[in-house]
């Protein structure tokens, strides 16, 4: 498969609306030629921390686990991987001697188990780095922190700014499959099987605009890019969710079988020399980040709570 155009992340442009059948439609047609293109993901031996990288650098690609989300790593229109963690593996990997990424598609609710049946190299979608998921794979430190916003329709009629507006009003919740804002809303006072789960942002918005719905509950970033453009709906200011009682930020980062700490631990030294230079924002701003969404959170302390 020939590598990807435009590996210069400042000129990326995000898209201002996206429909549910142009992401499927990308996603589709890069998971074809994925499958027709490259059918073996290099495997890791398990000793001394995998030799896995080595394999990427002999083979000059890794393959990317995506689910198609806006703005953490989707298909554009011109059929162009993209995305806050997709640019910022083209650096991290350029650097680790790997000249290209290839996308494969799946549900956001599949990217690890097809992590670790070796389906792909590295998961690569904003993932949140929690204790659960930290049984299953090992992850990167986070390159951002982040808020939940909801999407709302036009002027915010119920006036639904956190979870505990959303249950005062009797409020219809949709959110994304896996999403962690599944969890935030139980904490809050809902009960998981009241709340509406939509395979992802798209029909997310789409529920709000259709009035199926009263909020899509998502991270910040991706309600305000999602909205965008909207004429029926917006989204809210940030903010942050309680669990346990306790304000939480989550962070999120690249997913890597357990078995490849080589490849993790080489990874997180590239992400840390772009973030004290200041290049890591520069990577992720175009897709709507702010520097208040950067952090020095490690994935240890993230797994510990």
């Amino acid at each position: 498969m020939a590598a990807p155009r435009g590996n210069d992340a400042h000129t990326i442009r995000p898209e201002r609306r996206h429909t549910r059948r142009s992401v499927l439609a990308g996603l589709a047609a890069f998971g074809a030629l994925g499958a027709a293109g490259c059918t073996r993901v290099a495997s890791a031996s398990g000793k001394d921390g995998g030799d896995l990288l080595e394999r990427l650098r002999a083979q000059g690609v890794v393959r990317l686990g995506i689910a198609g989300e806006v703005p953490f790593g989707y298909i554009d229109r011109d059929g162009r991987l993209t995305g806050e963690a997709p640019e910022l593996a083209r650096a991290v990997f350029g650097r680790l001697g790997v000249e290209r990424v290839q996308p494969v598609p799946t549900e956001f609710g599949s990217l690890i188990p097809g992590l670790n049946a070796q389906q792909f190299d590295v998961v690569a979608a904003g993932m949140y780095v929690t204790p659960d998921r930290c049984e299953q794979v090992i992850f990167a430190d986070p390159d951002y922190q982040m808020p939940d916003a909801f999407i709302v329709p036009k002027g915010n009629p119920l006036g639904l700014r956190t979870y505990a507006d959303a249950l005062r009003r009797h409020a219809k919740i949709a959110t994304g499959t896996g999403y962690a804002q599944i969890q935030h809303a139980v904490e809050a006072g809902f009960k998981e099987n009241d709340l509406v789960i939509v395979p992802d942002q798209v029909a997310g918005l789409n529920a709000v605009e259709s009035g199926r719905v009263d909020l899509f509950a998502a991270t910040a970033v991706t309600a305000r890019m999602v909205a965008r453009g909207s004429a029926k709906a917006e989204s809210t200011k940030p903010f942050v969710a309680l669990v346990d009682g306790k304000p939480k930020a989550d962070g999120g980062a690249f997913a890597f079988r357990p078995t490849e700490t080589r490849l993790r631990d080489a990874f997180n030294a590239e992400l840390h020399k772009l973030r004290r230079s200041g290049e890591l924002y520069r990577i992720v701003r175009p897709f709507g980040f702010t520097e208040a969404e950067m952090t020095t959170l490690t994935a240890k302390e993230l797994c510990r709570r």
